[in-house]
């Protein structure tokens, strides 16, 4: 069955870095674009970042455009999330996506598999 597992998340300080891993399985991952939503509690699941089936092409949602980059390894059947500059708006659990179909969009419900998720808490 396919699986994705995300990991990397923690605790940052304002101005630090992290990066999100997500690791497939279960799927021919080359096949797939991916994603990252993130979703506060008591709030919708948020597009963040987008990539097509072999990296060439990215889309950002406009709070995270020159912070955060999306990246993949189709070798490692991994997706990654560097995000920089963090703020603590940024505070959240993180989760991917897959979708055959690229650019999926904005929406959550045009994906079809998703991961656990992973904490992102971002101190003042």
């Amino acid at each position: 069955q396919v699986q994705l597992v995300e990991s990397g998340g923690g605790l940052v300080q304002a101005g630090g870095s992290l990066r999100l891993s997500c690791a497939a399985s279960g799927l021919t991952f080359g096949n797939y674009g991916m994603a990252w939503f993130r979703q506060a509690p008591g709030q919708e699941r948020e597009f963040a970042a987008g990539i097509s089936w072999n990296g060439g092409s990215t889309y950002y949602v406009d709070s995270v455009k020159g912070r955060f980059t999306i990246s993949r390894d189709n070798a490692e059947n991994t997706a990654y999330l560097q995000m920089d500059s963090l703020t603590p708006e940024d505070t959240t659990v993180y989760y991917c996506a897959a979708d055959a179909e690229y650019p999926a969009g904005y929406s959550p419900l045009a994906y079809e598999y998703w991961g656990q998720g992973t904490q992102v808490t971002v101190s003042s």
